[in-house]
């Protein structure tokens, strides 16, 4: 065999065995009916001596190389979106893993408030012994801000500094005071009528300073506690008017339903737009595969020209 002929087939092969891997990745049937033509042509020029193998040559040239260069770009420009969607997708999945541990704290945030409440309780119950001077304990139980270190970040409501010193404000004729709390003196003697009992029933923030609102479990009425300074006075929703007492739970949840839906659908398109060829490509190569397939392509070789100038001119388009 000439040794010319044998370069050209061997390139041939090479050019046929990348545009077969092309045809798997891609998965188009247009592209894989391409190539088992071109492997055709192939083997016509590689059996038939007598054939000018210039024309194979030139068919590569002409055809072939720019439909690979095509598909290249293509796959490298899909890559590049694939890339983008899971990006958008470990986005979206550290969102909802921060939201699902707030969410999945509700319930330990609902059986704190239980426990705080009860702690609440017994402090407020020691303090009216403290102050009617049946003991000189210190009245707090442990613990007593426990509630709030662990959860205020997520379910107390931010209020300003303002809203914070007109809630706490009280005239000195209206508490008790002493070493280890104050507390205003209608307060204790509604919590003694009532025995002590309360709920806890919303936490506010402002910055690092925590209040915290209780409620008369037999009685409509409502006071709250100042950790920094041991202070309970009593306050009225009114007061508390204007500030979202709302955690937002359930709109947490709803954004982590949305979000899971959403990479759902990512993943799904993930593996389409890996593979995706532009339409407009797609009829072109239609139009190319008839052309090649016709029995008199080795005649009409020459205009392949018009056809690879339309395949490198998609090159240079936005199309891809």
């Amino acid at each position: 065999m000439d040794e010319h002929v044998a370069e050209v087939l061997k390139a041939s092969k090479k050019i046929i065995s990348r545009l077969q891997l092309l045809s798997v990745f891609f998965q188009e049937e247009v592209v894989y009916k391409i190539y088992l033509r071109s492997q055709v042509i192939h083997q016509l020029f590689e059996q038939n001596e007598g054939l000018p193998i210039d024309k194979l040559e030139l068919f590569h040239l002409q055809f072939t190389s720019s439909l690979i260069e095509l598909l290249k770009k293509i796959k490298k420009n899909n890559e590049k979106n694939v890339t983008l969607i899971y990006d958008e997708i470990h986005l979206n999945k550290e969102v909802i893993t921060r939201l699902n541990d707030t969410v999945l704290n509700e319930k330990n945030f609902a059986d704190g408030k239980k426990s705080q409440s009860l702690k609440i309780n017994i402090s407020l119950r020691n303090l009216f012994e403290v102050l009617s001077g049946h003991s000189t304990d210190f009245p707090f139980v442990k613990h007593i801000t426990r509630l709030s270190a662990r959860y205020a970040k997520d379910f107390y409501s931010t209020i300003t500094e303002d809203q914070v010193a007109e809630l706490i404000a009280y005239k000195e004729n209206d508490v008790y005071v002493n070493q280890y709390a104050i507390i205003e003196r209608k307060l204790m003697g509604l919590l003694c009528k009532y025995d002590f009992k309360t709920a806890f029933v919303y936490g506010l923030k402002s910055g690092m300073l925590i209040i915290e609102i209780y409620k008369f479990l037999d009685i409509d009425k409502y006071f709250l506690f100042f950790p920094n300074r041991n202070l309970f006075l009593f306050c009225t929703l009114d007061e508390l008017r204007g500030i979202d007492l709302s955690t937002n739970l359930s709109e947490k949840a709803r954004i982590i339903q949305e979000l899971s839906y959403k990479n759902d659908k990512l993943e799904s398109n993930a593996a389409s737009v890996k593979t995706y060829i532009p339409a407009e490509i797609i009829n072109l190569l239609e139009d190319n595969y008839n052309k090649i397939s016709d029995i008199n392509f080795l005649n009409q070789l020459n205009n392949f020209d018009v056809q690879a100038n339309i395949l490198k001119a998609m090159l240079n388009t936005d199309i891809i």
